[in-house]
């Protein structure tokens, strides 16, 4: 194994994956102001009314595909019901579907960053960097599904790519299995890689930002001040109406 493979399938992704969980507490610690994604939907609310979900929707199908694709193994899902053929169709058509609709919203979300001039100015340059790197890892893994998968003499990503993913969280990296990988699968992957270094200096923090504490949070308790209930106390005013100076008291003695 040369030293390239090793830099490109053992040290960036283990830099990558301290990067992202080191960062991302530094960031929460240090900068919780600015853990937010700086919206800006009081700047243009119609273009964002459709780009907005479409990415949103489409990001967390392809998330979820790729879950299931490369943390798996095909023998759960084999034992599950789910045979070679019926997950090549999932794959293919739903993946397929969810990688052009959330590149549909994207291109929307930086049409309307680039046309409309308070989004623009909004806009910081790690916001164009993180646009960069995230767009490029859509477009090669969805380039590599078009190439291999629905035109192509298809690749099993399951038996070589799963693998070494499996491989690196499990403290046991096989970078044999990514150097025989096509080009547009390791490009992919690299975008992807340093999407996840970027990640914690970015506003895609926000994921992270669930409300869940709003299920365990106390109820809060309004009482009315409707004057004709009984009981309640009558509203004062905050203020009282200034009425014209005394003539007398302005004389002069």
């Amino acid at each position: 194994m040369n030293t390239l493979s090793m830099l490109l399938w053992v040290a960036l992704p283990y830099a990558g994956i301290a990067v992202f969980v080191v960062g991302h507490i530094w960031r929460y610690r240090y900068d919780k102001f600015g853990w937010t994604t700086r919206s800006s939907q009081t700047y243009e609310n119609r273009l964002l009314r459709w780009g907005s979900p479409m990415f949103h929707f489409g990001i967390l199908c392809v998330l979820v595909g790729h879950a299931v694709g490369l943390l798996v193994p095909r023998e759960w899902l084999y034992a599950i019901g789910i045979d070679e053929h019926m997950y090549h169709i999932g794959a293919t058509v739903l993946g397929t579907a969810a990688a052009i609709l959330t590149l549909a919203g994207l291109a929307i979300l930086i049409y309307r960053r680039r046309t409309v001039g308070p989004v623009f100015l909004a806009t910081t340059p790690m916001d164009k960097v993180m646009y960069v790197f995230l767009g490029l890892t859509l477009v090669f893994g969805t380039l590599a599904t078009f190439i291999y998968q629905l035109f192509g003499p298809g690749y099993e990503y399951r038996a070589t790519i799963g693998p070494w993913v499996r491989s690196i969280l499990l403290l046991q990296p096989r970078p044999d299995l990514m150097t025989g990988a096509p080009l547009m699968f390791q490009l992919h992957a690299l975008t992807a890689t340093l999407l996840f270094i970027l990640w914690p200096f970015t506003r895609l923090v926000h994921v992270f930002s669930a409300p869940v504490q709003y299920l365990f949070r106390p109820y809060i308790v309004y009482r009315s001040r409707d004057e004709h209930r009984s009981g309640a106390r009558a509203t004062r005013r905050g203020w009282d109406p200034v009425s014209a100076p005394d003539p007398q008291r302005l004389r002069r003695p």
